[in-house]
């Protein structure tokens, strides 16, 4: 008998052990625990697309050798309150797109082809994120491109 209510004994300290760690985790650290789970709703930022406007890049092969270029145009998606920072800033941005697509094999499909647009998407979030930081840029969607 004695066997079976040191048994019991430690399963309920064992669960009241547990259950005051349970309660300091999500009194004192509330990003484990959800966040929501004491009132606090997740706040949705509002965004707006910025146009970047029509960008001229070269193709450039694995090796560095010039392809051809390529037009495309993409808008960034940025905080609403940010979008004219990032407007005043896009001669910046596309500088740094600029820069970014003669170090980066843009042509590396079959017979110097583009493979996708997420080459693009790429080299215009790095640009984005040297230019306006961390977290202004949210994603950028490429919405033209073209041969030049």
């Amino acid at each position: 008998m004695k066997r079976i209510g040191i048994g019991v004994v430690a399963v309920i300290a064992g669960l009241g052990v547990g259950g005051a760690g349970a309660w300091g985790v999500s009194h004192y650290l509330p990003q484990f625990a959800g966040g929501a789970a004491h009132g606090k709703a997740d706040t949705k930022v509002e965004t707006a697309f910025v146009p970047a406007g029509e960008i001229l890049a070269p193709l450039v092969f694995a090796d560095g050798r010039l392809s051809g270029y390529v037009t495309f145009e993409c808008q960034l998606e940025v905080p609403k309150d940010a979008s004219d920072e990032v407007g005043a800033k896009l001669p910046l941005l596309l500088n740094a797109i600029n820069l970014r697509t003669y170090r980066s094999p843009l042509a590396s499909g079959p017979d110097g082809l583009v493979p996708g647009l997420a080459a693009f998407r790429k080299v215009v979030m790095d640009a984005a994120l040297e230019v306006y930081g961390k977290d202004v840029v949210r994603s950028v969607a490429v919405t033209r491109a073209s041969p030049a």
